[in-house]
Parts: C-alpha cells; structure tokens; sequence
C-alpha cells in the first residue's frame, strides 16, 4: 500500500494485489485508489497497453471501461472518494470486446456496453464493500465463469507486449517481429486487432517508462547516455518524445524529482 500526504492536509491511498492464478492469463492486477482532498489535486500518469475497468465512487457509482490510452492519463481528483480498478494484461481483453481492440483506443465506454445490466450490478456490489479484498473476491467471482478462452494469437501479443518490456535488446518493431518469427506487417496487424495500438507506440511507451524511473530515482542521469541506451540515435529525438508524451523536458522532469 502507498498512502500519500496531498497538497494541504489530504492524503491518497494507492494499494494494488495481484489476482488469484485462475485469473492470471487475463488479469495483470486489481488496484485501488483512495482520496481526501480538501483542495483539488491533479495526477497524471504515463499509460500502458492496457486495458481497464474501474468503478469510482464519488457522489455516484461511475462504472467504465477504458481502452489504451496513447497520450498521459491526467486526472484531477477533490473531495473525498475512491476507484476500484481491475487492470487486464496486454491484448487480454480483446475476447471479451469481440471486435479490433484499436476500436475501443483512446475511448472510454460504460461497464454495461461488454457485460450489459450484469456489468452495473457488479459496480454497486464493489461499492458497497469497505474491505479491498472483497471487492477483489466479487470481482474474480464475476470475472471466472465470464472470461472466454484466450486465443493463441491473442497470447501470443501478450507475451510479445511483456516482453518488450524487459528486452532491451527490442528496440525497433523490426526487432520484435524477428524475435516473433513473423513479418512487420502481420506483427503490426496483430498488435491493432489485439493490443489496440502499433509496436512502435509500445516500445517507446516501455522506454520512457524506463527513462522517467531513471531520472526520478538519479536525477543527475547523463541525458546523452540515457538516450543511447534506451536506443536513440541522439539525445534530441530522446528529449522531443520525453517532453511530447511525460509534458515537460528530460532536464525539467528530472530538476522536479
């Protein structure tokens, strides 16, 4: 569990678990995030390619399933609430959507449009639950008996999708497609229908990932090296995808940490 002092006297909780084995294939993680705010607080986050399910409770019970997001996830939050979320590896969802996952990219669709009024339901049990471990223990309930088998290509994007993220030797499309045994093209058609978004956006998404934890825990990374390694051919290019997708400059970010 991570609990936060926000600005003022508010706090944030953020504490996450993973899910029973049965779920494993599919579900990457259940998370949960509490807030107090006394003042409005803005978060922003570097996405993955990810899809998720949350359920906010606020004033009202908000249930929503969201696709890849490609640009940063900002979000301010007030008052006092909280958001269960059910976060589903890469490609993992696409037997549940039944159509190309570059369909539901960048958009965000109520609980009921994939599970119809069963979705809805779900959504005010979990809210009416106080404990974290039971509102996992109703969602794994719902989730068991509805999740259809996961097809080999589907799988198979997944595992390429995680393994990205830890190869760095992966650092073009090219590279995966030859680590895969396939083509660009059909390794790029596989990545749209199942993923939601292209490899290119998943490499660079991992990198900068990697980038932002380097220079948050060694802000006096040098910037020139860091680029190189995470396979720029200069530090400008590096420093244009930082500012672009994180909002500010490698120099800034790092001088903020």
């Amino acid at each position: 569990m991570l609990r936060l002092k926000a600005p003022g006297s508010g706090t944030t909780e953020h504490v996450r678990l993973l899910p029973d084995a049965a779920l494993a294939p599919w579900v990457a993680h259940f998370w949960r995030v509490r807030w107090d705010l006394p003042e409005p607080t803005t978060t922003e986050v570097l996405p993955h390619p990810c899809v998720h399910i949350v359920i906010e409770q606020g004033t009202s019970i908000r249930a929503e399933i969201t696709g890849v997001p490609t640009g940063r996830f900002v979000r301010t939050l007030a008052g006092r609430g909280q958001a269960f979320g059910i976060k589903f590896r890469p490609a993992a969802f696409a037997p549940l959507l039944g159509a190309p996952m570059a369909t539901l990219t960048d958009r965000v669709i109520p609980i009921e449009a994939v599970f119809g009024a069963d979705g809805g339901a779900l959504a005010r049990a979990i809210a009416a639950c106080d404990a974290f471990t039971e509102q996992i223990d109703i969602a794994e309930r719902f989730l068991g008996p509805r999740l259809p088998a996961l097809p080999a290509a589907a799988a198979a994007m997944r595992d390429l999708v995680e393994r990205i993220a830890s190869d760095r030797a992966l650092l073009r499309a090219e590279d995966v497609a030859a680590a895969a045994g396939i083509e660009l093209r059909s390794l790029q058609r596989g990545f749209r229908r199942y993923v939601g978004v292209g490899p290119k956006w998943v490499i660079q998404r991992h990198r900068l990932h990697e980038a932002a934890g380097q220079l948050a825990q060694r802000p006096t990374t040098p910037l020139a090296a860091l680029a190189a390694e995470l396979g720029y051919a200069d530090q400008a290019h590096f420093a244009r995808d930082f500012s672009r997708v994180i909002g500010r400059t490698p120099r800034k970010f790092a001088a903020s940490r």
